[in-house]
């Protein structure tokens, strides 16, 4: 329907010169008496045309070619809303189409052709993940997927660093537990892993090596080993809440194959660095920024701006169209430098989408909780999935904005009833599966030939958030907004409950009952495909 007025509007230009150029903000009224769809576009245009806007409301009325077997009325409302009704018999339309498309229902091919990566938990493996890697993980896949709805070709991609302090300190964590477990009196210092997962893999060297690593450097197998089994770990854990990486990109290969190296000898070319109290300084105050920032340290080691930098340029050159990352908020401050660093080498960062994720707080009955058995200071993601399921945690951690702080309410989460979101939404693709099977054993089949009876509220208001779909799954997935399409999802399980609850199937006349049975199956496909989209199951039973 917004396609229509949308292309309505479009050929109106032609007509009225003020109109060229301009897209109307076409939104869906709160109040059903409002119409299908209002816009204040008389109202946005009064300033410059200096008119009152229900004239100019007026004035587009009348050069509107409106098709009546389409649109039954358009009327003026309030200063100058101009508000659209649909002819019921073209609403009933939709359940055709739905019905035809299935699965491929709502997509949209408008990013045939592009390319895009999504870089998303890249957390190095120190440890098991938490459930803050948790929302990056599954709204990082969530967003691949909304892509790969919109046309594009999507690779995943997980960037890590098994190199570095941090590393260096885990190997280090490994090895004093092993001594520990071979009898050694050991101080075990604060500042290093502390989980009993390092235990785990201290146990097992000493399984299958006993005492032959006593004299083993931290960086040899100690770190090796550590990394190999969290890694193992991570990548189990990912594939719970079905989640693959096409690419795993390990930031020592950028020193490896010289693109440190290449990078610094061109931010010198270009005087864009300079040497200062024996470290190398990006120039940033010149590329826009509020200070210049250290890009090589005194002591040689680079600080993460160098190697971000030079990991993105690899991006532009395996020639994506889009580049998304997913950051947690702690990088709101850091990527900046990045952006301004590749920019000032001549790159198109407009490209580049940066998404922050805010921090995740566990709760139950109202209490913040620590659910981890583990002695380290986090919950991990397995813990949680044990605890709710994969559907449960990949739908409550995309129910809300990435922008908003997350309290996951455990109670909630484990509850099998309405109130629980998820199961609002699968037990409403579940009844549907209900119904199919009642109405067959009653004699009763799906018809799209007399959808024209479809004409109560509850019909025509189900018919029409139906039609909402491709359009919300399009804005949704250019803005990266994957709780807008959790919130259509419950709206439109509402609306089919309401429906539900009101129509009857089995026990009216044949042919208004295989014309609700029609409308109960496009139903079906849209929760379906936006669960599919969400990472969801879809179940037939409950």
């Amino acid at each position: 329907m917004k396609v229509y007025l949308t292309e309505l509007f479009r050929n109106t230009s032609e007509k009225l010169e003020y109109l060229k150029g301009m897209t109307p903000i076409l939104n869906v009224p709160n109040n059903p008496e409002h119409g299908d769809f209002s816009t204040n576009l008389a109202m946005l245009l009064t300033k410059q045309l200096k008119r009152n806007p229900r004239e100019i409301a007026k004035e587009i009325i009348e050069a509107l070619d409106v098709d009546p077997n389409v649109i039954s009325k358009v009327e003026i409302a309030g200063p100058g809303f101009i508000n659209f009704y649909f002819n019921p018999v073209f609403v009933t339309g939709i359940v055709n189409d739905i019905i035809k498309e299935k699965s491929n229902y709502g997509r949209s091919e408008k990013y045939k052709g592009k390319k895009a990566i999504v870089e998303f938990v890249s957390a190095n493996p120190t440890g098991p993940l938490t459930v803050g890697h948790g929302r990056n993980a599954v709204f990082g896949d969530t967003v691949a997927n909304m892509l790969e709805w919109i046309g594009y070709s999507v690779d995943r991609e997980y960037y890590f660093n098994n190199a570095g302090r941090q590393m260096r300190v885990l190997g280090n964590s490994v090895r004093l537990r092993y001594m520990e477990i071979l009898g050694e009196k050991i101080e075990f210092p604060e500042d290093h892993y502390q989980g009993d997962y390092i235990k785990d893999i201290a146990k097992k060297l000493v399984d299958d090596y006993g005492n032959a690593l006593i004299d083993e450097p931290a960086e040899g197998k100690f770190k090796d080993t550590a990394e190999r089994e969290i890694f193992k770990d991570i990548e189990n854990t990912l594939s719970r809440i079905k989640i693959n990486f096409k690419n795993y990109f390990n930031e020592n290969s950028l020193y490896e194959t010289g693109k440190i190296s290449e990078l610094l000898e061109t931010f010198k070319e270009k005087d864009l660095s300079y040497e200062k109290d024996n470290a190398t300084w990006l120039k940033l105050t010149e590329l826009g920024n509020e200070q210049d920032k250290v890009i090589v340290k005194s002591t040689g080691e680079p600080t993460y701006r160098l190697p971000d930098i030079a990991y993105h340029r690899t991006k532009f050159e395996r020639g994506y169209d889009l580049i998304v990352d997913i950051f947690g908020s702690d990088h709101n401050a850091t990527y900046p430098d990045v952006l301004a660093g590749l920019k000032s080498l001549g790159y198109d960062v407009s490209k580049i989408k940066v998404l922050i994720h805010q921090f995740v707080t566990i709760l139950d009955k109202g209490e913040v909780v620590k659910m981890s058995t583990r002695k380290a200071n986090f919950i991990t993601l397995d813990e949680l999935i044990d605890e709710v399921g994969p559907d449960v945690v990949r739908y409550f951690f995309n129910m809300r904005s990435i922008a908003s702080h997350l309290n996951f309410d455990l109670e909630l989460a484990k509850t099998q009833s309405d109130e629980n979101p998820v199961f609002y939404l699968q037990y409403a693709h579940a009844r549907i599966s209900s119904i199919l099977k009642m109405t067959k054993e009653n004699d009763l089949e799906c018809s799209t030939d007399n959808l024209n009876l479809l004409t109560t509220l509850e019909e025509q208001n189900l018919l029409k958030k139906l039609y909402q779909f491709s359009g919300e799954m399009l804005y949704d997935s250019e803005n990266f907004e994957s709780h807008s399409i959790a919130s259509y999802l419950e709206e439109l399980a509402a609306l089919f409950h309401r429906f539900y609850t009101q129509c009857r199937i089995i026990g009216t006349e044949k042919k208004l009952a295989e014309a609700r049975i029609a409308l109960c199956i496009a139903v079906q496909i849209v929760i379906k495909n936006g669960l599919t989209v969400l990472g969801l199951e879809a179940p037939e039973r409950m």
